[in-house]
């Protein structure tokens, strides 16, 4: 498997990202979709909304969201093997638009990607 990275949609894209994969669920404020420069956008692998809600980008709950999320994942199996069959052929970069960088979905999901 090729590197997976995460970075924020708001951050320039360069040609170092490779493949780019939007994880959000909602398209981010602010942004084009020709500013993006995306290769995709799954907001089908995305946490639910009733999850994001809850979520709230709240650092203190990011243990009990990365269960939740994780639990969410493993109904989506085959989204998942499409994002890995990616990262077989490419480097991968996960997109967000949260400001927490360290507490966010993409994490969760590189490291499900990542076998962690």
């Amino acid at each position: 498997m090729k590197t997976i990275r995460t970075k924020r949609i708001y951050e320039k894209p360069y040609d170092q990202d490779g493949y780019r994969i939007l994880v959000d669920r909602i398209w981010p404020r602010g942004v084009s979709k020709q500013a993006a420069r995306l290769d995709e956008w799954k907001k089908e692998i995305a946490p639910s909304d009733k999850l994001r809600k809850w979520f709230d980008h709240d650092p203190e709950k990011f243990d009990e969201f990365s269960k939740k999320y994780r639990e969410e994942l493993k109904e989506k199996k085959e989204l998942l093997e499409n994002v890995r069959k990616v990262a077989k052929e490419n480097r991968i970069t996960l997109v967000y638009a949260a400001k927490d960088e360290k507490n966010n979905q993409a994490v969760v999901l590189k490291n499900i990607l990542e076998g962690n």
